[in-house]
């Protein structure tokens, strides 16, 4: 099927053809539709299928037909977790409605509030914000929601791990009661149903992609090693294949930071890009790597929600995550749009668990490749027991892999959020 039978306008037609796009993905082909409708929305969708324009297309159809009556006057809210996926949503709704008569706008912390208040003065029609930035506009005044018909909350599940639940519904109180309501998530946990009944009415469900269909088309590799050689490891594996453009997946902010010097004194350009770094920085270095200047961008996971790069080449894994899915979401910057990817993971013994719980998720079991010269100390992380095969565990040991919640995390992870409004 072709985005012509979807019912869009020409203005969004001519917008699609200019981006390049001529068949809708499943997600759009399911989300489109029950959009247009006006029917609440949960769709659970991992990140690369397309599910922003699954619904920035509809939502923009849906306000193009009244768009001069209502001229720039706040109609579409969409809730983002992230300042660099904020910014990148933006992005899209610009590049999508070059032909309407609308006006986008995007809010997020890190920068002036002032401009944005300026901006948000001249009337936009689709306001992209993240939760904390937006509440400090509506105490300024500078927003009101007196006209609004959609919202949309982008990434839900995060939005969740970020601890954003009080802002969400704080925002919501704040709504009008008739209202169009679109959750998208990569998953479907009870948190996110907890929220879908206390937001949506009437939902459409859609599930369009489970993660093991996501990574298939991605070549995957596991590299077991001593952990005190995974920098060297990666410098050599940069430098031997001479990879130009590689995104790497560090734990932490420390690790991230302390990486990117080895990087840069083995001579390879490296920047971070994590919440402790300021907006400018961050920006900067995105750019920086989506243009080629650097060849190693070393991100955290909270950070990485945004990095959109096309034909994405590698990702490394440095650090196993600790919450499975998140290595979907991480491996899924490459292999978009049918592109062929690498993902690469240097694996230690410190987290045979976290490798487990991936392969549970995914429903596969990796063999383990050794680099030559980077030979593991410990020979189980090669040949592992046929008792530590991933079908064989007892329900119970999937819990190590969960985040511990402690009250000390959950301060980190709340002073995580504020940095990212």
């Amino acid at each position: 099927m072709s985005f012509d039978a979807l019912g869009l306008c020409d203005g969004l037609q001519k917008a699609i053809t200019e981006q390049g796009y001529t068949e809708p993905s499943e997600i759009q082909l399911q989300a489109i539709p029950a959009v247009l409708n006006q029917r609440d929305l949960m769709a659970v969708a991992q990140t690369g299928t397309g599910k922003t324009a699954g619904f920035t297309l509809p939502v923009l159809q849906r306000l193009s037909v009244e768009a001069d009556a209502k001229a720039h006057q706040l109609r579409a809210l969409i809730l983002i977790p992230t300042r660099e996926l904020a910014a990148q949503v933006a992005q899209s709704v610009v590049n999508y409605s070059a032909h309407l008569p609308l006006r986008c706008s995007a809010v997020y912390g890190g920068v002036r509030i002032e401009s944005q208040v300026t901006e948000l003065q001249q009337g936009v029609d689709v306001l992209v914000a993240t939760p904390g930035r937006l509440l400090d506009l509506y105490r300024q005044q500078a927003v009101n929601f007196d006209h609004l018909e959609i919202l949309v909350l982008d990434e839900a599940d995060r939005m969740l791990e970020l601890g954003f639940i009080d802002d969400i519904r704080h925002i919501q109180s704040l709504l009008p009661l008739k209202r169009q309501t679109l959750m998208f998530s990569a998953t479907l946990s009870k948190g996110i149903k907890s929220l879908v009944d206390g937001m949506l009415n009437d939902p459409q469900y859609i599930e369009v992609t489970t993660a093991n269909s996501t990574v298939d088309q991605i070549e995957q590799k596991i590299h077991p090693l001593d952990k005190a050689r995974k920098s060297e490891a990666l410098i050599h594996l940069i430098q031997q294949h001479n990879w130009h453009q590689v995104l790497v997946f560090s734990r932490t902010k420390r690790g991230a930071d302390s990486l990117v010097l080895e990087l840069k004194n083995a001579g390879i350009a490296a920047e971070s890009i994590h919440a402790n770094r300021t907006q400018h920085a961050r920006t900067h270095a995105l750019a920086d790597f989506k243009a080629g200047n650097i060849v190693a961008l070393v991100a955290t996971d909270i950070a990485s929600r945004g990095i959109d790069v096309n034909e994405l080449p590698y990702v490394v894994n440095f650090d196993l995550p600790f919450v499975p899915e998140d290595y979907v979401h991480r491996i899924g910057r490459t292999g978009r749009a049918g592109m062929s990817g690498l993902a690469v993971s240097l694996f230690s013994e410190d987290e045979y668990k976290q490798l487990q719980a991936i392969e549970r998720l995914i429903d596969h079991k990796f063999e383990r490749e050794v680099i030559p010269g980077f030979e593991p100390s410990v020979q189980a992380l090669i040949y592992p027991s046929p008792d530590e095969e991933y079908g064989n565990f007892e329900p119970d040991d999937s819990k190590s892999t969960k985040r511990p919640r402690s009250k000390k995390r959950g301060r980190r992870r709340g002073k995580a959020a504020k940095r990212n409004r």
